[in-house]
């Protein structure tokens, strides 16, 4: 029987989280994943502030409580003092994988220079993937577009559920050698 596929949703702005902003960033992650996954999956969405403390108690949660074997966040990338998505992230990771922010941004500068502003990174909790995405819903698909290819197969190496696509949205991509779990 395939493991249910629970996919953390994480806003990080302290006007969001007050109600001063309307959050534009999760709804706009929730509505990718509706368009580009072929497997039945549950969103596990939260708001959070810009505090580095809540934001690692929060991903430390829905990767070890909560079983999300995917995590996205959006806000919190940027270079302003409160920006602190990245650190929070790095330190809950066991690994770092780096290709995933090198990608974001190299897609987003063919958008905006202050892309290099941008500092999104991606790691490995356990057995879930955490992705630091912008806050801007155009770049947060942009941002999906390019890297989402690779990550149903790095879930599958850190033993989390088969994630299948829907390949006219977005092609996931495995190794010929990569066997369906069951």
């Amino acid at each position: 029987m395939q493991q249910e596929i629970r996919i953390g949703i994480v806003t990080v702005s302290d006007r969001a989280s007050r109600g001063e902003y309307e959050d534009l960033g999760g709804p706009a992650i929730r509505e990718w994943f509706e368009r580009a996954l072929a497997s039945p999956w549950q969103p596990v969405s939260r708001m959070i502030p810009d505090e580095q403390v809540e934001i690692e108690k929060l991903l430390a949660e829905l990767a070890d409580k909560d079983g999300c074997c995917l995590i996205v966040t959006t806000g919190g990338t940027g270079p302003a003092k409160r920006d602190v998505t990245p650190e929070a992230t790095a330190a809950v990771c066991d690994k770092l994988l780096d290709g995933f922010g090198e990608q974001m941004r190299a897609v987003s500068l063919q958008y905006v220079p202050t892309a290099i502003l941008s500092r999104q990174i991606a790691g490995i909790r356990g057995s879930a993937l955490i992705i630091n995405l912008p806050g801007k819903p155009s770049a947060i698909a942009e941002c999906l577009d390019a890297v989402f290819p690779a990550v149903p197969y790095c879930i599958d190496l850190i033993d989390g559920p088969y994630i299948e696509t829907h390949d006219e949205v977005v092609k996931a991509f495995r190794p010929k050698h990569a066997v369906k779990k069951q």
